[in-house]
């Protein structure tokens, strides 16, 4: 069984929504750097408190650290099972600091999973989002809609769409991630671990998943 995963895709191909059914069936880390800035600051750790203090002033928080935090987190025990990295690493230089990371920690990559989906559907999916105030669960008008309009099926919560979820914006997301990501594709397919999913039904992806990890 594969168990060490990169997802990688363009916003709205997927990542999040097949990393929970993995998750759902094997026991893998679902690792994404947003939560795990989160988390770190929420902590107070070193590290936390370094990023905190380069977003106050308005600066990236630089590869480095957040190969660190990457780090931080495979060393836990509950990434022993297997890992999903969502949408990490973005650019081939933390490509590479992901690489000298694994190596530290004694593990070995098994599968980059690209998910790739046409740019007409992708902008569908990304301005027909709406998020969850309070558990910050994920729908979709057209593809994903809750059961009651405005309800979130999870926990009740309202249901609103994000100010980044406008069409120019959607488009200007498409075009970073090609610019900065696709080489990171290309890094990968070299090293023979790139495993491309084009399907569009949501069973039918999972079932290519799944004969191929499992």
């Amino acid at each position: 069984m594969k168990k060490n995963l990169i997802f990688v895709g363009a916003p709205g191909a997927g990542k999040g929504t097949f990393s929970a059914v993995l998750t759902a069936e094997k026991p893998y880390c679902h690792i994404s750097t947003g939560d795990l800035l989160r988390d770190e600051i929420k902590r107070d750790t070193q590290l936390g408190r370094s990023a905190a203090g380069l977003m106050k002033a308005g600066k990236l928080v630089p590869d480095e650290v957040v190969a660190a935090m990457v780090e931080s987190r495979l060393a836990q025990k509950d990434c022993q099972e297997g890992f999903i990295l969502d949408g990490y690493p973005r650019t081939v230089h933390q490509a590479e600091l992901l690489d000298a990371v694994l190596t530290k920690l004694g593990k070995e990559l098994d599968r980059v999973v690209l998910f790739q989906v046409p740019d007409e559907v992708l902008l569908q999916r990304l301005t027909a989002r709406e998020s969850c105030r309070k558990c910050g669960e994920i729908f979709n008008k057209l593809f994903k809609p809750s059961k009651t309009a405005g309800v979130c099926d999870k926990c009740g919560g309202e249901l609103f769409q994000r100010p980044d979820d406008s069409l120019e914006t959607a488009k200007n997301r498409l075009k970073v991630f090609y610019e900065q990501t696709l080489p990171v594709i290309e890094y990968y397919r070299a090293k023979g671990k790139l495993f491309t999913v084009t399907a569009l039904e949501r069973e039918q992806i999972a079932d290519l998943i799944r004969k191929e990890l499992y």
